[in-house]
């Protein structure tokens, strides 16, 4: 009698099975509903498997998806196939959108200069340290969203998208998750997609919202409510790590987070019809890099559900052809321009960066352009953007935008650097804006190491206007350098040595005048204080340093300054043009030989790339002093290798510092780099120069060099700044000479 119970049972369990499978896989035509979960870089999994559901011919009637999911999805929503999402992904240069990097031509040369100094930036308003809310503001990622969804910018109810969609968010005050199913749709992505820490909070509907994941990371119980009769679900969330796994703090941190959304999953795999895992045990959620293999993984996944997908695509009578994506527009009209936000900035000023007019037509790559201008001046915490169809029978868009000014105002920054001139330095600046004015700031660089420095400036910037500045600067350094190069013949005939241990105390002081012409184009004009001294232990009298000069020098001074370089340490294309004019007409002549004279001096250079990794550069510098003062102090000198020499001291290679010296010269270097990892870089170059007194007055100049130096280095990008070896060798010493650098060059 159990027996027979027993076997009731099994058959009624049996039945009851049988029918919820015949509903969901055997009712014709059903409503297929995507899920697809969070997870970071290992997000690039779903495309894979949007690649096999595509290619099987399964329709999907409603996307749903959480951070990474949501931006996959939402790309599929539009109206794009998985094949082009994966051609979207292997353009991308992921740490650049992440990392909310701009292009180098997109800053003023002011913006530049702190950017290729400061590793660090941090609020400090109120005197107090401030750390920013995240590493990004995720503009970069927003403006790629805002163009690739363009196409369905006039779609606000997510509805209506050529497939249904929505994403989830968190509300960060609330812990709440939120479905957002309708408005901006790039800036829905963002908030589904603002990992804390890694982005910035996303604000809709006065609701401050993080990503997804941290409340619900897989809604399959929202996209089973939109009426879906099979769920495929893809899951790209980690599993619970092994103790041998948990061994460091961030990778523990991981684990705690991870015990909700993987619990939830036990409960939520079980409701997925088709429940898709990739294998993503390999990968992190910063695993950009391996991009093809976390496709291949996902589509590896998919066809382990073969059976199930097939069988789908064969209940599906009715086949519905996928929405054609129209070809993103190369220019786009603008009609209307609203601007919101604004404060302590004017419309004109942001029309001036944007380089946009009402009723005018712009190219996409030009307006992308003008965004990053307007970011790169960092007084925006972010600009937020729409382009609607103007309708009425009109074409082209209006422009919407929402800027939210930056109310910080005051910046502690912070480098670290390594040579062989001023050997180890750690640089400690303090910036404040807004402080007589709107649109002055001052920054102060302390420079602490083996050679204290520092450097002021005050600056009232009238942007193409004249601006006015003042600066005042105090480097040193003490240098084994080649005796003939401070001391005259007669003084050689004298001592007998080779080498000078040479201290350099410079103190300048300026007052100056500043116009652009174009961002990257300033014309300065100023008057200029200097102070200095030049002394030797080498050569000593009663245990004193000797002192070879020790005077103050007034001038006045010109700069114009041409900088297109695409990167300011490895350029691969771009053009340079800095001169400098300075007519010395006071000093208190501490040699009692001082005469008025001048000093000129340039540099030309230009840059290429090509065969992709590979970019070549050219560089000519000239320079020579007008008049018959022969102190020999403010000579040019040549030698080692470097990016911060004051006065007139010039690098060469194959030659140790300030080993060539006179009152004139012209140098050029070629070099060849090739970037044979992302970052990493292995260059060659030669360098040939004529040097001497009065070397322009014949033709000798214009023949063969008298100097010579080659080099060999190798160099990586890092986000302090290059790490760079360079050998260097010169057939006139027939001797070889080792330079580094660690860090940005202040």
């Amino acid at each position: 009698m159990k027996t027979q119970i027993s076997l009731v049972i099994l058959l009624v369990f049996a039945l009851c099975a049988s029918q919820a499978q015949n509903k969901v896989f055997q009712k014709n035509n059903p409503k297929v509903g995507l899920v697809l979960s969070g997870g970071g870089a290992k997000g690039m999994a779903h495309i894979g498997v949007l690649k096999i559901i595509d290619s099987l011919g399964v329709h999907v009637d409603y996307v749903a998806g959480t951070s990474m999911g949501s931006m996959v999805g939402s790309l599929y929503a539009s109206g794009y196939s998985g094949k082009q999402i994966d051609s979207i992904f292997n353009a991308l240069r992921f740490d650049d959108i992440i990392n909310d990097n701009l292009p180098r031509e997109s800053k003023t040369f002011r913006e530049r200069e702190s950017s290729e100094k400061y590793a660090i930036t941090l609020p400090f308003d109120g005197f107090k340290l401030k750390f920013p809310s995240a590493w990004s503001r995720g503009q970069n990622v927003y403006n790629l969203l805002s163009k690739l969804v363009m196409n369905v910018s006039n779609v606000d109810d997510f509805s209506k998208l050529p497939i249904p969609f929505f994403c989830m968010a968190t509300d960060i005050e609330t812990g709440k998750a939120i479905v957002l199913d309708r408005g901006n749709l790039a800036q829905t992505v963002m908030a589904s997609s603002a990992l804390p820490s890694l982005f910035q909070p996303v604000i809709i509907n006065n609701r401050v919202l993080i990503d997804g994941g941290v409340a619900n990371n897989y809604p399959i119980d929202e996209l089973r409510a939109k009426g879906m009769d099979i769920i495929i679900g893809v899951d790209v969330q980690d599993s619970l790590a092994t103790r041998q796994e948990l061994v460091s703090a961030p990778e523990i941190l991981l684990q705690i987070n991870n015990y909700r959304t993987i619990k939830d999953m036990i409960i939520k795999s079980k409701k997925t019809d088709v429940y898709i895992k990739p294998n993503i045990k390999d990968f992190s959620v910063i695993s950009f890099d391996a991009r093809e293999k976390i496709i291949k993984v996902g589509e590896k996944a998919a066809l382990e559900n073969l059976d199930a997908l097939q069988d789908i695509a064969s209940k599906q009578l009715k086949k519905v052809k996928r929405h054609k994506l129209e070809k993103l527009p190369d220019s786009i009209g603008i009609n209307n321009i609203d601007i919101k936000g604004l404060s302590n900035f004017t419309r004109s000023y942001v029309l001036g960066k944007l380089k946009l007019k009402s009723n005018s037509k712009v190219s996409y790559d030009n307006f992308n352009k003008g965004i990053n201008n307007l970011i790169a001046t960092n007084n925006f915490d972010s600009f937020l953007y729409e382009l609607e169809p103007s309708g009425a029978g009109r074409t082209g868009y209006n422009l919407k935008t929402e800027l939210v000014e930056s109310s910080k105002t005051m910046f502690v920054k912070s480098s670290i650097h390594y040579d062989d001139l001023y050997k180890s330095s750690l640089l400690l600046n303090f910036t404040k804006k807004q402080v007589f004015a709107k649109n002055d700031i001052a920054s102060f660089d302390l420079v602490l190491g083996d050679n204290v420095r520092y450097n002021f400036e005050y600056y009232i910037d009238k942007g193409f206007y004249w601006s006015v500045g003042l600066r005042s600067r105090y480097d040193d350094f003490n240098k084994n350098v080649a005796a003939q190069a401070i001391l005259t013949p007669e003084e050689m005939g004298q001592i007998n040595v080779d080498k000078l241990e040479l201290r350099v105390n410079d103190f300048t002081n300026q007052i100056f005048l500043q116009t652009l012409f174009r961002k990257d184009l300033p014309l300065t004009i100023g008057a200029e204080h200097k102070r200095l001294k030049m002394t030797s232990q080498t050569i000593s009298q009663n245990n004193n340093a000797t002192i070879f000069e020790k005077s103050d020098y007034l001038s006045l001074f010109g700069t114009l300054l041409f900088d297109t370089y695409d990167n300011k340490y490895f350029p691969k294309k771009g053009f340079l043009f800095d001169g400098d004019f300075h007519m010395y007409l006071y000093s208190s002549d501490f040699n009692k030989n001082f005469l008025n004279f001048s000093i000129a001096k340039t540099t030309i250079g230009y840059s290429f790339g090509f065969m992709k990794r590979f970019s070549f550069n050219i560089e000519q510098q000239a320079g020579l002093r007008i008049g018959e003062d022969s102190n020999p102090y403010l000579n040019f000198g040549l030698g080692g290798y470097g990016n911060h020499f004051i006065n007139n001291y010039v690098p060469f290679y194959g030659h140790d510092f300030i080993s060539i010296s006179g009152d004139s010269f012209i140098k050029g270097t070629f070099t060849l780099d090739a970037e044979i990892f992302r970052k990493h870089h292995v260059n060659i170059a030669a360098n040939y120069a004529n040097v001497g007194d009065d070397i322009f007055t014949t033709t000798d100049w214009f023949l063969n060099p008298n100097y010579s130096g080659f080099a060999v280095g190798y160099g990586i990008e890092t986000f302090f700044g290059p790490l760079e070896a360079k050998y260097t060798w010169s057939p006139d010493t027939n001797k070889g000479i080792w330079f580094f650098n660690v860090g940005f060059w202040f």
